[in-house]
């Protein structure tokens, strides 16, 4: 009989509680790396999470919202002006947006989001990009990392 009751726990247990492996992975987090080793203060995070916009609310999107410190003048590479968030799943489809400066000592942090992804984000290069305003062209990353599950 008590080997009965425990066979019994232990499968409820099973059932009940889901594994660890297939928990909400939302909201994540991961941090942006210097393409640029000699930038050793530089660095940024990306912050994914699920919105519901609108009033009514629409159905859920998801948002990705960045942040970089300590990032170099954009101008110290070339003709830019400022940065740009740039999220792709390669071969797929890819998002840009422009991120904006806060005034601070030392320099601006610079931050910006995006509200309306709708894909399943898998496999996603996340980076904070430069970027002139004028020709409206992304230069090279500043900052990367992947995602490699975040739903």
């Amino acid at each position: 009989m008590k080997s009965f009751i425990f066979g019994l726990f232990i499968l409820i247990s099973t059932v009940a509680y889901p594994l660890q492996t297939h928990a909400d992975r939302m909201p994540c987090t991961i941090t942006l790396e210097p393409t640029d080793k000699n930038m050793k203060n530089a660095k940024g995070t990306a912050l994914i999470y699920k919105v519901q916009l609108g009033s009514p609310p629409s159905f859920p999107r998801t948002n990705i919202s960045i942040l970089g410190v300590h990032l170099p003048k954009p101008s110290s590479y070339g003709q830019y002006d400022g940065y740009e968030g740039y999220v792709a799943i390669p071969n797929e489809i890819s998002w840009r947006f422009r991120m904006y400066p806060t005034p601070e000592d030392g320099g601006p942090t610079w931050a910006g989001r995006f509200d309306l992804i709708t894909a399943d984000l898998k496999n996603v290069k996340v980076q904070v990009r430069l970027s002139s305003s004028k020709t409206e062209k992304l230069g090279p990353p500043v900052l990367q990392n992947t995602i490699k599950s975040c739903n």
